[in-house]
C-alpha cells in the first residue's frame, strides 16, 4: 500500500497482528468482529484471575530479593512501544554524567541464537560505554556481573513487571498514542496490567507529548494522577528526532529529510508513531510498509524495499534504529551498490516538564563522589 501525507489510510501490516488491532480498537465492525470481542473478553478475565494469583506471590517473606547495588526500573503498562529505549539510554548518560558506573540489564526478549536482540545492539551504538547484561532471571545477572565488576546503577530495561528484583526506582512510561491499551488487558486491549498497578510506580513519564495538545497533556496527568501515590511526580517528554544516520557511518541532521522524497519501513510496536514523526519532520513519504514488532528480516525482503523506493523515485528508504541494526549487515557487502540512501531516523527523549526531578533521583541512588574516587 502506498501512502503519502494525503493519504491517511494507516500503514501495512503483514500479520495478525493488524486484524487483532483492529478488534481491540473497535475500528473493526460487525457481527464477526463483535463475537471475537466477546470472546477476548472472556480470555482478559482469565488473565486477569492469573495476575492476581500471581501478585499473591510477591507478598510471600523472600519473594521479593534486593540486588548488592541500586536499581532503577524502566518499564511500561502496555505492550508495545512507549519510548523504553531512549529512556534507558538517557539514564545511562545521566549516570555517565556523574562519572559512575551503570549497568544495562534486559530479558533479552527476541534474540536468536544467544545474540543480542534489537534493543540491545541499538544501545550498544547509543551508548558504546555502558555494559549490557541480558538474562531473565535480572537478579542473577546482576550478581554475575557485580562478583567481578564495579556496578554504581543497574538500569532494567522492560522491568515493570519484573517483581522478583527490588527496585530504587520504579519508572513507569505512558504514551500518549494508546496511554490505557484500549481499556481492557490482554488479550482484549493492550494493557499488560490493570491501571491499578501504577501504584507501584515512583515516577512516571508521559512519552510522545508532542502528539497532544498541551491541554490534552494536562488532562492525561489528571487521569494518570488518580491511580498513583501521593507525590508520585507525572513527567513530560516528547520524541524528539535527533539524527539520520546512514549506512556507511555518516550523520545528518534529522532537517535532512524535509522536502525529500522518501519511502519508508519497519517493524516496531506502533508504526504510526514513526510515521507521524517522518510527516512532522517535511518528509514526503511516498510508499510506508509496517512489519510486526520485533521483524526477523530476510536479504531478499530488503531487497524489495529497496527496488520499490527505486521505482516510486525515492531519494531515500528511511527506517527506525531499531530495524537498522538488523539491515545493516544484510546490506554491508553491496553498500556502493545501492541505487539510493538507506537511513535510520535517531529519536531522543527530549523532557518539557520534570527533568530535574529525574535527574535528583537518580544522583540520589548514585555513590557519592568521594566514595566513587576512593575505588
Amino acid at each position: 500500500m502506498d501512502i503519502g501525507p494525503s493519504n491517511p489510510t494507516p500503514p501495512l501490516r503483514r500479520d495478525r497482528q493488524a486484524r487483532w488491532l483492529a478488534v481491540i480498537a473497535k475500528t473493526r465492525r460487525g457481527p464477526a468482529a463483535a463475537l471475537a470481542r466477546a470472546g477476548l473478553t472472556v480470555l482478559a478475565g482469565a488473565y486477569r484471575a492469573g495476575l492476581a494469583l500471581a501478585n499473591l506471590r510477591w507478598r510471600l517473606p523472600g519473594a521479593v530479593r534486593r540486588a548488592p547495588c541500586p536499581v532503577v526500573s524502566v518499564g511500561n503498562l502496555t505492550v508495545g512501544g512507549t519510548g523504553k529505549t531512549p529512556m534507558v539510554a538517557y539514564l545511562a548518560r545521566v549516570a555517565l554524567a556523574e562519572e559512575a558506573r551503570p549497568l544495562i540489564v534486559s530479558r533479552g526478549y527476541g534474540a536468536a541464537g544467544g545474540r543480542p536482540n534489537e534493543e540491545a545492539l541499538e544501545l550498544a551504538e547509543i551508548c558504546p560505554d555502558v555494559p549490557q547484561v541480558r538474562n531473565p532471571d535480572r537478579l542473577a545477572a546482576i550478581l554475575d556481573w557485580t562478583a567481578s565488576e564495579l556496578c554504581d546503577l543497574a538500569i532494567l530495561d522492560d522491568g515493570f513487571q519484573h517483581r522478583r528484583l527490588a527496585r530504587d526506582l520504579d519508572i513507569v512510561l505512558v504514551d500518549t498514542t494508546r496511554p490505557f491499551g484500549f481499556g481492557h488487558v490482554l488479550p482484549r486491549g493492550l494493557l499488560r496490567e490493570p491501571p491499578s498497578a501504577l501504584a507501584r510506580a515512583d515516577l512516571v513519564v508521559i512519552t510522545r507529548a508532542e502528539l497532544l495538545t498541551d491541554d490534552g497533556v494536562a488532562r492525561l496527568q489528571t487521569e494518570l494522577g488518580a491511580y498513583l501515590r501521593p507525590g508520585v511526580p507525572v513527567l513530560v517528554a516528547e520524541h524528539q528526532p535527533s539524527r539520520i544516520v546512514l549506512l556507511d557511518g555518516t550523520r545528518r541532521d534529522a532537517g535532512w529529510l524535509r522536502g525529500r522524497k522518501v519511502t519508508a519501513a519497519c517493524g516496531i510496536a506502533n508504526p504510526d508513531a514513526f510515521q507521524q514523526g517522518l510527516d512532522r519532520l517535511g518528509a514526503q513519504v511516498v510508499r510506508f510498509e509496517a512489519f510486526r514488532d520485533h521483524y526477523t528480516y530476510a536479504a531478499a525482503e530488503i531487497d524489495h524495499l529497496i527496488e520499490a523506493a527505486r521505482v516510486a523515485e525515492a531519494e531515500a528508504l528511511v527506517t527506525t534504529r531499531k530495524d537498522f541494526v538488523k539491515w545493516r549487515p544484510l546490506l554491508e557487502d553491496r553498500r556502493d551498490d545501492l541505487p539510493l540512501e538507506v537511513a535510520a531516523l535517531g529519536v531522543d527523549l527530549a523532557f518539557t516538564e520534570g527533568e530535574d526531578i529525574l535527574r535528583g533521583r537518580i544522583r540520589d541512588l548514585l555513590p557519592s563522589p568521594d566514595t566513587r574516587k576512593e575505588r
